[in-house]
């Protein structure tokens, strides 16, 4: 049964058309829909009632684009059962069904081709299929230790307090949703997602550091491993710790100084716990979802710079969304080149490709593009403020799972809007073109005149 199921799957993507991108989108897709028959299930739901199509497909799209929106509240509308399908999704969002898929493989000894390290490759967001099986059997090892030893600290933080079994239930699906930055918690309506832990170091720490892990990417990993020094890093590996160091440290000192006051965030709180909250505030906004406070307190000029970092996101090849760091860091280094009249971007004695910089220009314009276009159309729709309706569009397309509230009380409309950005998000806006918007055979098969404008 095994081999003809293989068998015709790679009948269905040796298809014409069925490019490595577009298979990896579809395969996401596959996952929400699974995911959402399963939801619709009365076991799934703890009152026995189907939780009805649209909580289920918001669900199942959050947990598989390790988002963390909710329509719902994970631990009051799903049973122990719905958790557990959750839990999987996150862990097939984060890691990527292909991922998966190569592991079975794997397991039974099965030759995998070429059209298969392809969609890995386009999953994990690298450029070539040199060394991907080995990437992958390192990242699902690694995923492995790191969500086991998060679930063996965050059981010890919350035995105590819950239980034995709860507490034990607790720390493993924490430990999965910190790491693949989903940002679904098990805390019900009155704990805020992680706001009872507001003065617990401890249990933050765990899970900013699974955050942050999760955010570095499968390659960084293997870099690192391979290299174990700064030196022999690859660039790309240098500069995605630099630009993660420093996104950290400037959101931490931003919000300490910015909220420290605020008595809807962080005044209340004791001095050591406002440091501790401002540097998981500065984590969490890296498309991880948690929040130690309520967002919706935030002063303006905070939920704008949270808008910047959602924006950003992790690193390429990871669990994380947004443009990316590395994608960052080029713009800000084509800025600068622009800046000093030059025509070659440069990094640490390197020239960046003016293909790979157009394609930083691409993406966040159109990240930035997309994003304000739905949210001036669920404000028109909504009718509320446009802030925070902005900050939940972003949200959801740098698959963050932060809000201000809003989620709950959107119309069925807005959150077909916001289930399409979810996917998106989570696929890649790049990714998504090359899967179902540019033509077999594209490209510049004409070429023009150039001629001078004037810029500026």
């Amino acid at each position: 049964m095994a081999r003809i199921w293989r068998e015709r799957t790679l009948a269905w993507s040796a298809r014409p058309g069925m490019n490595a991108a577009r298979i990896a989108a579809l395969s996401f897709g596959a996952v929400i829909l699974l995911g959402t028959l399963l939801l619709l299930l009365p076991v799934m739901s703890r009152d026995g009632e189907s939780a009805g199509l649209l909580t289920s497909l918001f669900t199942a799209t959050s947990a598989t684009c390790v988002t963390g929106l909710a329509l719902a509240d994970t631990l009051t509308q799903w049973s122990p059962a719905g958790q557990v399908v959750i839990l999987c999704m996150i862990q097939l969002g984060g890691l990527g069904f292909m991922t998966v898929y190569t592991l079975l493989l794997t397991f039974f000894r099965r030759e995998i081709l070429l059209s298969q390290r392809l969609v890995l490759a386009s999953t994990l967001g690298l450029r070539s299929t040199g060394g991907v099986v080995r990437l992958v059997r390192h990242a699902l090892l690694g995923t492995v230790i790191l969500e086991g030893t998060g679930a063996v600290l965050l059981s010890w933080c919350f035995v105590p307090e819950f239980g034995l079994a709860r507490g034990g239930w607790y720390g493993v699906f924490h430990a999965v949703s910190a790491f693949c930055n989903a940002g679904f918690d098990l805390m019900g309506p009155q704990g805020g997602s992680l706001s009872l832990f507001a003065d617990r170091p401890e249990v933050l720490l765990i899970h900013g550091v699974l955050v942050v892990l999760g955010g570095l990417g499968f390659f960084v990993w293997e870099d690192i491993y391979r290299q174990r020094r700064w030196k022999k890093f690859s660039l790309y590996t240098q500069m995605v710790l630099g630009m993660t160091a420093f996104l950290i440290l400037a959101g931490w000192l931003y919000f300490l100084l910015a909220e420290w006051s605020n008595p809807a965030t962080l005044g209340l709180l004791a001095p050591g716990d406002k440091v501790m909250n401002a540097l998981f505030q500065s984590v969490t906004l890296r498309t991880a979802g948690f929040a130690s406070f309520p967002q919706g307190g935030l002063r303006e000029c905070s939920l704008v710079m949270c808008l910047l970092f959602m924006l950003i996101g992790g690193s390429s090849g990871s669990t994380a969304g947004g443009i990316k760091t590395v994608t960052a860091l080029v713009l800000a280094a084509a800025l600068r080149s622009g800046l000093r009249g030059r025509q070659a971007v440069t990094l640490r004695g390197r020239t960046i490709p003016a293909r790979q910089v157009f394609n930083a220009f691409t993406l966040t314009l159109t990240v930035i593009a997309a994003g304000f276009v739905c949210a001036m159309g669920l404000s028109l729709g909504e009718g509320g403020e446009f802030l925070p309706i902005l900050y939940e569009v972003i949200s959801a397309l740098g698959t963050v799972g932060l809000s201000t509230g809003l989620t709950g009380t959107l119309s069925p409309g807005s959150c077909l809007v916001i289930i399409a950005l979810m996917y998106m998000g989570r696929v890649g806006i790049l990714s998504f073109s090359l899967a179902f918007m540019i033509p077999r055979g594209g490209g510049d098969k004409i070429k023009y005149p150039s001629c001078d404008i004037m810029i500026g």
